[in-house]
């Protein structure tokens, strides 16, 4: 049994960072641990600043400063320089104190000679962007630091003169863990540049928890002696300065996710966006400058703005309410992913059922030591406040369509590629939308293909797909969603909406939630086996190959099966398969006791991956967790208690039970095919299996080939047979299978395995039946899909109710992009379908599964298309 973690999680552990690597005697990088060079104290009689030592006094009781190595060495006369990252008079007084606590020369005291002219010993680099943000604007004047370049004409000009820069790294807060009060974490060190009065916040919540780490010396007489000109060894000075700051930074809080601040500039730049900006400027008759503020807006709109406080503060907040709200989050296969995320980009693609997917998942990864993703969301979600948080919390917002707007979406593809290239985790859905139906949905390829052609455009870290499975045992969205189901329209998200649902939340029970870890995908695999030709040389941004599209689908199905392979089986999934099996959705205790061990034998018999896990508690464990979440309701009787669920709270169960319908497709095959037929051969069970394979496979994301399938069709049958539910009664044609006659308890509990699947052979038979009705050459794709859900509708009026999804026009439509693929239709000239006597055949094999009534219902119910001879001869009203 996979691993499972109950809320709430332990923290992880803190890694002590890594340290440093320390400047080489040319200034070039900073290198590995050699001896290091010793600091010496300045021979000055001059002394600290009076103010310095007035404010050092008001400050020292707020300080505890943690040195880096902890030991100075002191023996080398030569002077020396500091170099802080940035200016700042807290960071001069801390780092006065840390040099008076070392031992070493104050930076507050002049070098000799006062070559910086500054009466002081110290330079910090400006982290300001000297990029010109506007195209054609001329850059400021000032690119490099001038006290840099002052030293550095110093030594030009004396030979005699010799300093030695120390760069010096001050982190203020660096890591909080999380026992960490919540101020503590807002105003822990992060990359953002912050005011003066966050700075003294920071000092006083956090200055006991002040890091200063001394880098190697850097020799500025062996810099000079390059012999570069004086411009360009200051920009190359400074630049190596600047790459030492951001490993130490990256070390010691980890790396810069403020993509807003640092992705924004870099997405404007990109070639694709500038020429997409200046087609914007030709189209709008404007100028570059004005398109260009177009497209910077369109970048603020999408970027995220990553803060580690506030995902730290959420964590704090979330914590208490998963374990109000839910029982406890299950977490399995965790660890696999561990094992081989490091050195990828990894990107996780969870199913999408419910708002809380968002949170959940990146609360989960933050908690067990993994940073969090950078989330693509709808721009729906972009509301006031809460849009914010999200955007703190990694999330980045997409519009729903790009259509009609080339400028917009060359932004959105270059941002992704940048977070692509730059190694950023990122999480989308690849379904487009949470599903309504508890089905996985046919999915959507645009973020797959920008992430694909980001990695084609530089193939420098391999990319990972990360399925993930969340099962929820109910939905908070649950009572919207009935309505959508019931035909009202979708309500726009609000703040108000939000803030009047939270109290309602908190006073509800939502039962356990699951998140599973399917096998990860490796996009090298799959450009492997459907693009050959690739050489593994980066592709130009516009060239587009003929493999790219296959391989998009193919990744993205391969993505829907790997999380259905990832699937939980929890106790309502259990409790919804017997339940909506029955036409008042009600069974006696001891049957849905029997139906539910049923159900547990057959995924414990015939695993459906190594990946999906089963609720381990017994049937009777299970009713009672569904009376106490309130999904069950028990009538008593003399006669037996009998369990069942009301209409409303049905059609919100045939969510739950599409959840994990497929796991049952080989059992639910079988026991259809035994609804109307008391006898059937194993050859002609496994026949009709391989003709609706491919459809199902399509419709369930199903991870078989049809010989699997076969295999799986035939080893069930052997289950069936021992558990009583049918009976072999000769050998010959491969075997002859038989059931009980009359309305035995191996006949309910057959039928009860058989519904989830029963639906979808209607489905199937609807369309064909409106085929043949209208004739071929009559109907366009787009017609068939509406008249057949025109008959669903009607279907379940007349005869039965059915399950929101019966007349799911999108369902209609991949039953008939199937028929297409395997050429049992085909557009004729005028992209009408036409057919062959193929599909009289199909209609044959439906006599075999479909009673009669029913099939003679959908025949009649099926409609015929408008004539347009027909409208013409009517007569006038």
């Amino acid at each position: 049994m996979p691993e499972q973690n109950p809320l709430p999680f332990p923290g992880p552990a803190t890694d002590d960072p890594a340290t440093p690597a320390p400047a080489d005697s040319g200034g070039a990088t900073p290198s590995g641990e050699p001896p290091r060079q010793p600091i010496a104290p300045r021979p000055v009689a001059a002394r600290r600043p009076l103010w310095a030592r007035l404010l050092g006094w008001v400050v020292d009781p707020w300080l505890d400063l943690k040195l880096e190595p902890a030991q100075q060495p002191q023996d080398d006369p030569r002077p020396v320089c500091y170099v802080l990252e940035d200016y700042g008079l807290s960071n001069a007084l801390i780092l006065d104190k840390a040099c008076r606590q070392a031992g070493l020369p104050s930076p507050l005291v002049p070098l000799p000679g006062d070559p910086l002219g500054r009466r002081r010993a110290y330079v910090a680099l400006s982290r300001r962007s000297v990029t010109p943000l506007i195209p054609d604007q001329r850059p400021a004047a000032r690119t490099h630091s001038d006290s840099l370049a002052r030293l550095l004409q110093a030594h030009r000009d004396d030979p005699a003169l010799d300093v030695r820069l120390v760069p010096v790294s001050i982190f203020v807060g660096r890591a909080p863990d999380r026992h960490s009060g919540w101020f503590s974490v807002l105003f822990s060190e992060n990359w953002a540049i912050v005011g003066r009065f966050r700075r003294l916040l920071a000092l006083l919540l956090n200055g006991r928890d002040t890091l200063v780490r001394f880098a190697e010396p850097v020799s500025l007489r062996e810099t000079v002696a390059e012999g570069l000109p004086p411009e360009r060894t200051v920009r190359k000075l400074q630049r190596v300065l600047r790459a030492h700051f951001r490993r130490i930074r990256a070390a010691v809080i980890g790396p810069d996710l403020s993509t807003r601040r640092l992705l924004v500039d870099k997405v404007l730049a990109a070639e694709t966006v500038r020429e997409a900006i200046a087609d914007q400027a030709r189209r709008d008759s404007t100028t570059v400058a004005e398109a260009w503020k177009k497209a910077h807006a369109y970048a603020w709109e999408i970027a995220a703005d990553y803060s580690h406080p506030v995902v730290r503060s959420a964590s704090v907040i979330l914590t208490p309410v998963w374990n109000k709200i839910y029982r406890g989050v299950l977490v399995h296969h965790l660890d696999r992913l561990k094992e081989v995320a490091p050195g990828h980009e990894v990107v996780y693609v969870p199913c999408h059922r419910s708002h809380m997917d968002y949170l959940l998942l990146s609360y989960l990864l933050y908690e067990r030591g993994i940073v969090p993703p950078h989330i693509a969301a709808g721009i729906n979600l972009n509301l006031p406040v809460v849009g914010t948080i999200l955007r703190k919390g990694g999330a980045f917002f997409m519009r729903r369509s790009f259509r009609g707007n080339p400028l917009y979406s060359a932004v959105f593809t270059e941002y992704v590629a940048q977070l692509v290239s730059g190694g950023y985790s990122l999480e989308y859905f690849i379904e487009g939308g949470r599903s309504r139906t508890g089905r996985l949905l046919q999915p959507k390829g645009g973020m797959i293909a920008m992430t694909v052609r980001a990695y084609l455009r530089q193939p420098t870290r391999p990319v990972l797909f990360q399925p993930v499975y969340i099962g929820y045992e109910k939905l908070m969205e649950g009572n919207s969603y009935l309505d959508e189901l019931s035909g009202k329209p979708k309500e726009k998200e609000s703040i108000w909406q939000l803030l009047m649902g939270i109290p309602k939340v908190l006073r509800s029970n939502y039962g356990q939630v699951v998140v599973n870890f399917g096998e990860p995908i490796r996009l090298g695999e799959v450009l492997s086996s459907h693009a050959p030709e690739w050489d593994g040389r980066p592709l130009p941004e516009d060239e587009k190959p003929a493999w790219l599209a296959e391989t998009v689908d193919a990744l993205a199905q391969r993505i829907q099966v790997r999380i259905n392979e990832a699937a939980d089986v929890n106790p309502i999934n259990l409790l919804a398969l017997a339940l909506l099996s029955t036409p008042k959705h009600a069974m006696g205790e001891r049957d849905l006791l029997a139906q539910i061990a049923l159900s547990k034998t057959l995924l414990a018999e015939l695993p459906y991956s190594d990946r999906t896990t089963v609720t381990p508690h017994t049937p009777e464990e299970i009713i009672a967790h569904g009376e106490e979440i309130g999904v069950l309701r028990r009538i008593p009787h003399p006669l037996g208690d009998v369990l069942s669920v009301d209409d409303d709270t049905a059609v919100l169960l045939s969510y739950f039970r599409n959840n994990v319908a497929h796991l049952f497709t080989a059992s639910s095959w079988i026991a259809c095919c035994f609804q109307h037929n008391r006898r059937m051969s194993r050859r002609t069970l496994v026949r009709l299996g391989r003709t609706l394979y491919p459809f199902l496979q399509a419709e369930l994301f199903l991870p078989w080939d049809e010989d699997g399938f076969a295999e799986r069709v035939d080893r069930i049958a052997d289950v069936f047979v021992r558990e009583g539910l049918l009976q072999l009664v000769n050998d010959e044609d491969g075997g002859v299978l038989q059931r009980s006659p009359g309305q035995s308890d191996e006949v309910f509990r057959l039928r009860a395995i058989g519904h989830t699947l029963q639906q979808a052979f209607e489905r199937y038979y609807i369309a064909i039946s409106v085929l043949v009705k209208n004739g071929p050459g009559t109907l366009g794709a787009a017609e068939l899909e509406s008249l057949c859900q025109l008959a669903a509708q009607r279907l379940s009026l007349l005869y039965a109710p059915a399950a929101p999804e019966f007349f799911d026009k999108s369902l209609f439509r991949g039953f008939i992009q199937k028929l297409r693929e395997m050429k049992l239709v085909w557009p004729d000239q005028n992209s009408k379908l036409v057919f062959d006597e193929r599909l009289d055949v199909w209609a044959k094999d439906a006599k075999l599964i479909l009673g009669r009534e029913l099939r003679h219902t959908i025949e009649r119910v099926s409609p015929e298309a408008a004539r347009p001879a027909e409208a013409e001869a009517a007569p006038a009203e």
